[in-house]
């Protein structure tokens, strides 16, 4: 007898995390194919064909990978989230956020034409004065608003529930998606503004220069939250879904909303230091915002504090004894529950380059250093992607009304590992080569004949070696993908969601305080900002001609 396809959500919100989905693996076979290929030609065993650019492929690695994988899959599994725990979409809410899926894909298609035609190799930072086509910002600029129309989807959803139950507490998935896209919208006003204001115009030739450090400024203001825009999704599944995987209950609900709220507060007025070797902005800001910077590792404590009292307790409930019993009762075999756990200890050493890029004095030594590269590599493209195919495992299927078999679970767990090892053999090479002085974004990395850097060659093969293998990890992502959406045995698959535990406390109602919330996230903004941004336009110097890439 054929098991009938049951999903765990409302089959049309169901299609439309699915569409995001879709979306979002094309762009991993797409960016990771670019980072191979980048890897070998930087290691000097691959002359790339056809007259394609160096540059052209960082630039479709870099934007396919970090904007367009990312930001669609967190989409589709925060629409998803909301739907399992809120409660479905109306058909108007629906169709408003199918708008802005469709606006975003069509962005992401215009965006990577003129990538792809070698007319926007500038990097997904597009720093001035580099100059792309006007296709380029104007297909960003479509995958930015699309992105809004979505966010507000979530928004109507959460209040439409707090209005349909009075006085009760929120869903935390929904609460958690929220705050995620609180953070995005803001964050997202300072590139929406250089790009509208400054490059569109700029690049169709309406104005003859740029203000460079108001493009980089507005730019990172943007930037550092979107690692965080990347990260609190992460967050999500180790708070909400990890310990419900382990048969666990969440530590504290209570705990688990401080710490979003406290990450809004303090990813947002921090872009500064990104820029701590650029002249124009004064020192004592530059300063302020490396204390806020490092304000941020208070709520990570917090996360790391919450998730592994989950893991002890649960540990200890299946018979763990001593200080360390409870790691040998965790799930190991069950591919849901590796591949974020790994993710979560691969963010050890990623916090603590973090720690290294934001401080003045140690950022010196490895400031545009392939270092850096290596740092986001171990965040980014390992903690992060890695808890997201964890979530893939039993997200898809739930999506498509199909199972995740014990085949494809052992074939999760390959991948985990494989994953891993190419990623510790790259970015430890990337950040060995860092501290040699090798340069970030270059395609000359060996510079043959000077001595002081003819070391570099090795740690070129290393990176080379390391991306073959995580190409390898990404075709058995893609295979489980195709697998569990289209030929896994149909049936029921769990949408794992934990409940609190009974003596975690009541959750204060001040933590659903938006206007209080939002009202300190903007005023932190306009202490960090407000005067350094007068004091970059007052005294800002001739702007920059540019030069055209196409």
């Amino acid at each position: 007898m054929i098991k009938k396809s049951i999903r765990s959500i409302n089959t049309q919100d169901a299609k439309l995390a699915m569409a995001h989905m879709y979306v979002a693996f094309i762009a991993l076979f797409i960016g990771a194919s670019a980072g191979l290929i980048q890897t070998l030609e930087r290691s000097g065993k691959l002359k790339l064909p056809a007259g394609i650019g160096y540059y052209q492929i960082l630039t479709v690695h870099g934007v396919i990978l970090g904007l367009v994988l990312t930001t669609f899959f967190i989409l589709g599994f925060m629409l998803a989230s909301q739907s399992k725990t809120a409660g479905k979409y109306t058909s108007g809410e629906r169709k408003f956020a199918w708008i802005g899926f469709w606006m975003m894909t069509i962005g992401v298609v215009i965006t990577a034409t003129f990538i792809l035609l070698n007319e926007a190799s500038v990097l997904y930072t597009f720093y001035a004065p580099m100059m792309a086509h006007p296709g380029f910002y104007i297909g960003l600029t479509l995958v930015i608003v699309g992105s809004w129309f979505e966010g507000f989807v979530i928004f109507k959803r959460h209040a439409r529930w707090r209005k349909e139950n009075p006085g009760e507490r929120t869903p935390l998935l929904s609460y958690m998606s929220v705050i995620t896209m609180l953070m995005w919208q803001i964050a997202t006003l300072g590139v929406a503004a250089t790009v509208l204001i400054q490059f569109i115009p700029w690049s169709l030739g309406l104005t003859d220069s740029i203000d460079v450090l108001v493009s980089r400024t507005l730019f990172w203001y943007f930037g550092h939250p979107l690692v965080y825009f990347w990260l609190l999704p992460a967050y999500m599944a180790w708070y909400a879904i990890i310990p419900k995987i382990i048969g666990g209950k969440i530590f504290s609900d209570s705990l688990a909303r401080l710490s979003f709220i406290l990450l809004l507060l303090f990813s947002i007025p921090v872009g500064f230091h990104h820029q701590l070797t650029e002249p124009g902005i004064d020192p004592f800001w530059k300063y302020i915002q490396v204390v806020l910077t490092f304000l941020v590792v208070i709520p990570s404590l917090m996360t790391a504090f919450s998730l592994f009292a989950t893991f002890e307790a649960r540990g200890r409930e299946l018979g763990g004894k001593g200080l360390f019993g409870w790691i040998k009762k965790m799930p190991w075999k069950d591919a849901r529950f590796l591949a974020p756990f790994i993710g979560m200890l691969w963010f050890i050493p990623g916090g603590a380059g973090g720690i290294i890029n934001a401080s003045n004095q140690m950022n010196q030594v490895i400031h545009n250093t392939i270092w850096v590269t290596g740092h986001f590599h171990l965040t980014a493209a390992t903690s992060v992607m890695l808890t997201f195919f964890g979530l893939a495992y039993w997200l898809i299927p739930s999506l498509t009304g199909r199972t995740l078999t014990a085949r494809m679970n052992k074939w999760g767990i390959i991948q985990t590992i494989v994953w891993s090892l190419g990623m510790a053999i790259m970015s430890g090479a990337m950040h060995w080569q860092g501290l040699l002085g090798g340069p970030r974004r270059s395609a000359y990395s060996e510079y043959l004949g000077n001595a002081d850097t003819a070391a570099f060659g090795p740690y070129q093969l290393a990176q080379a070696v390391g991306g073959s293998i995580l190409f390898i990890g990404m075709i058995i992502m893609l295979v489980i993908f195709v697998n569990l959406a289209f030929f896994a045995p149909k049936g029921e698959q769990e949408f794992p969601v934990a409940v609190e535990g009974e003596t975690s406390g009541t959750t204060p109602a001040v933590l659903e305080n938006w206007k209080l919330w939002i009202g300190v996230t903007c005023a932190l903004i306009l202490f960090a900002y407000t005067i350094p941004f007068i004091d970059i336009i007052q005294n800002a110097p001739p702007g920059s001609p540019g030069f055209k890439l196409w």
